[in-house]
């Protein structure tokens, strides 16, 4: 890495090497999830929710690759390490939503708590990338699921909060600065 570039060029850079990929696979996931939702045990549901970026993150790569892109090619753009770094700081998080959802036995707040922590990757991102969309994403993502997981019917808990991911996604594919592929 060139240590002399500016902060400014490094947020083109990384805007330079992001892709819709990643929106585009975790609306399609997180589409299917909740049509699921209707048909599957609560358990089930919850259980695929926990594993949902075992789907995002491959259908992702399968995009990029499909449009020639390499997803996370290192380009040594210290930007694109510390929003690497968030997805693991998110993910040791995640145990404590399996605790909470076990001791409460209730799987929609599996459901809840993977669509929330899932979103917060938008905060990094939307800094990395110069973007407010990142930032609005993850509050209105979050604000939108606790409001479907207080409000929705049981039977239709964890396809509301899936609803509102999956509107959040659209939000950002709409509004996201232009990125590079």
């Amino acid at each position: 890495m060139n240590s002399s570039r500016s902060l400014a060029e490094l947020h083109s850079d990384f805007r330079s090497g992001s892709t819709t990929s990643m929106p585009v696979a975790g609306l399609v996931c997180w589409g299917l999830l909740g049509v699921a939702a209707q048909f599957l045990a609560p358990k089930v549901v919850g259980t695929l929710a926990l594993y949902i970026m075992l789907g995002i993150l491959p259908l992702a790569f399968l995009i990029d690759k499909l449009k020639g892109r390499n997803l996370f090619a290192s380009n040594g753009n210290p930007l694109d390490r510390l929003f690497l770094s968030s997805i693991v700081g998110i993910g040791v998080t995640v145990p404590l939503v399996v605790i909470a959802a076990s001791a409460a036995k209730a799987p929609d707040l599996v459901v809840l708590g993977m669509a929330i922590l899932a979103g917060v990757i938008w905060i990094p991102y939307g800094w990395a990338a110069e973007d407010k969309a990142g930032m609005i994403h993850a509050v209105i993502r979050a604000v939108g699921c606790y409001a479907a997981y207080a409000l929705a019917a049981d039977a239709y808990r964890a396809s509301a909060i899936c609803a509102v991911v999956v509107a959040s996604y659209i939000y950002t594919l709409i509004f996201m600065r232009k990125v590079g592929g």
